[in-house]
């Protein structure tokens, strides 16, 4: 049997009207990415940790998404992440999911050279039956619907997460990104290692002030 410390982070809103959080934060750069990486932050020291003790691998996984490749030309919008008058409603949800793979990454990046037997990933579930479109009405019936025919139930859609998260296949396979349990090529953004680190940066800075 495989053992495993996994953690997962699929919290998520998608296409939402602009509004701000409760700390000034972009609703869906907030939700989707900074409460995932504040909260891998806060139990980052006690997975380390329990990883050495007991000799077991540990897994991270961002549950990212394919409309990462529809995020601001720029990838990253850090001066204007709280713009109203630029603000569009599937760049921010593909900036906030570009965020999770670039998370990743520099987690894996930070791991391997520490030498910690975490690994570090982010995948796309696949497209869901859920009530993600709310804010679109027409799209959100559509996809209840007719969509049922073609669309991935929630449990078709959690098996990536799982397969990353606890499969012997994803043991020691860190930094990557997957769709339908088989890793999967990101767009060159999410390969882009400088701007995960300014990322990590920027959002460490929110999370820390």
């Amino acid at each position: 049997m495989m053992l495993s410390l996994a953690g997962s982070n699929n919290a998520g809103v998608m296409a939402t009207p602009f509004s701000l959080s409760k700390d000034g934060i972009e609703m869906q750069f907030a939700t989707n990415h900074v409460g995932h990486f504040l909260l891998t932050h806060l139990l980052l020291e006690t997975m380390k940790k329990t990883s050495r003790e007991s000799n077991v691998e540990g897994r991270i996984v961002n549950v990212s998404s394919e409309g990462h490749r529809f995020a601001y030309k720029e990838g990253i919008r850090f001066a204007k992440l709280n713009d109203e008058e630029e603000y569009s409603t599937i760049a921010a949800y593909g900036q906030s999911k570009l965020a999770n793979i670039l998370h990743a990454n520099e987690l894996a990046r930070r791991f391997k050279e520490e030498g910690v037997n975490i690994t570090a990933n982010s995948l796309h579930p696949g497209s869901i039956i859920t009530n993600l479109l709310r804010h679109h009405s027409i799209i959100d019936v559509m996809s209840r619907t007719l969509g049922r025919l073609v669309l991935k139930n929630v449990q078709q859609g959690a098996a990536t997460q799982c397969y990353v998260a606890l499969h012997p296949g994803a043991k020691g396979v860190s930094g990557k990104y997957w769709s339908d349990s088989n890793l999967y090529e990101p767009s060159d953004k999410a390969k882009d290692a400088e701007l995960g680190k300014k990322l990590w940066d920027y959002t460490l800075d929110l999370v820390v002030a």
